[in-house]
């Protein structure tokens, strides 16, 4: 069995391009409320609020194959454990500093906002480029990795956060999007090499998950145990459910007939009939992580991926996707990108008028902005800036 299956990279691919698309609405106005984010009480949920539970959903997908891809090229237990804090680290840090670029104070000059993300992108682009070799040009390999840690922790000296009257220096916070992927990937993995070849251990993580999320929500009078993993439980059983669904894949992908997308589809109407159950309890909001909006976004990943799994792996119809790949195979990079080109882009967009910042051929701006930067990852991963961690 190939250690790789084509739904995957193009599930995330869509996911990527969906997810600029909605990152980009704040640029625009008299759009369709379905589109954009609900508010933290508000019960419901919009496009936006599906995006990130499916990335965490595709996190989950690709952990069983590069575990047991190492495991099979000889990497000790020792080793996968190494590999797996080393991009927790990785992914920790990147949303410790981009959560943190979210705060700086409204005091801050425009530039220097603007500056010091630049400098916080190219640095990440810096320290985590797979380089392949062992020099860039004229530069070894270290000497650009060691620049790049130098910017960060100069940006960290300089960082300004809370306000004039009480200021502050970088915190936690809510982690960021991918410290929240990044804690919730360790998590996953330590669970699915424990449990390995024992599917019961794996499904028995996800509801344990579903548990703990919903214990986050129940009255602190009632003498429940109740814990945090850094992160609320709602992102481990989101990256749970796609370890879960690779691995029956793994059992069931040498059973003739289509038993794997029966049991898809199964997951799907299960996820669906709890989130629906669960709602009247706490409602559905991404904001609070409700346990109704982790298990019906969790349905809706099941059921995308079943389409897209036959699309691709059964029927093998994939070159429709090949102009979005490039987010799927450089993910990190198409996901720091925009950062990098709104600086350049925002300015020339206010001059735009404004009948084309709002309804459809706003919504058309998106979508050619999302367009955009997955070609402008394809080519920058011809040359060879590609981020991986």
């Amino acid at each position: 069995m190939n250690n790789r299956i084509s739904s995957i990279d193009i599930f995330r691919a869509l996911t990527m391009l969906l997810m600029i698309f909605v990152n980009d609405l704040w640029t625009l106005h008299a759009i369709p409320g379905w589109l954009e984010h609900t508010g933290a009480r508000e019960d419901g949920m919009g496009l936006a609020d599906v995006v990130f539970p499916a990335f965490l959903f595709i996190v989950g997908l690709s952990i069983p194959f590069a575990i047991d891809a190492r495991i099979k090229r000889g990497d000790s237990r020792k080793d996968i454990l190494l590999h797996i804090f080393t991009r927790t680290l990785a992914l920790v840090l990147m949303g410790f500093y981009m959560v943190n670029f979210e705060n700086i104070r409204d005091d801050v000059p425009y530039f220097i906002r603007t500056t010091w993300e630049v400098l916080m992108l190219i640095a990440f682009m810096l320290i985590w480029n797979q380089y392949g070799q062992k020099r860039a040009g004229p530069f070894p390999v270290w000497s650009l990795r060691l620049t790049g840690v130098i910017i960060l922790l100069m940006l960290a000296v300089f960082y300004k956060g809370g306000t004039v009257e009480n200021p502050a220096w970088m915190s936690p916070r809510w982690w960021g999007i991918l410290g929240l992927i990044g804690w919730a990937y360790l998590v996953c993995s330590l669970v699915y090499l424990a449990a390995h070849n024992r599917p019961w251990i794996i499904v028995a993580g996800l509801l344990v998950f579903h548990a703990l999320n919903m214990l986050e929500f129940v009255p602190s009078g009632i003498p429940l145990p109740r814990f945090l993993l850094m992160v609320s439980a709602s992102n481990h059983a989101l990256v749970m459910s796609g370890v879960v669904a690779t691995t029956l894949f793994m059992q069931l992908s040498a059973v003739k007939g289509h038993r794997f997308e029966l049991i898809l589809l199964s997951l799907a109407i299960v996820s669906f009939s709890y989130g629906f159950a669960v709602r009247p309890l706490w409602g559905i909001s991404k904001i609070m992580a409700t346990p109704s909006w982790t298990a019906i976004c969790a349905g809706i990943s099941f059921g995308m991926y079943l389409v897209i799994y036959l699309v691709a792996d059964v029927w093998h119809v994939t070159a429709w996707s090949k102009p979005i790949m490039p987010a799927g195979r450089s993910t990190l990079t198409c996901y720091l990108l925009p950062g990098l080109l709104y600086p350049l882009l925002y300015p020339l967009q206010q001059l735009l008028p404004p009948a084309w910042l709002g309804g459809w051929p706003g919504l058309a701006k998106s979508l050619l902005f999302a367009l955009l930067v997955i070609v402008l990852t394809g080519v920058l991963d011809k040359r060879k800036v590609r981020m991986k961690i």
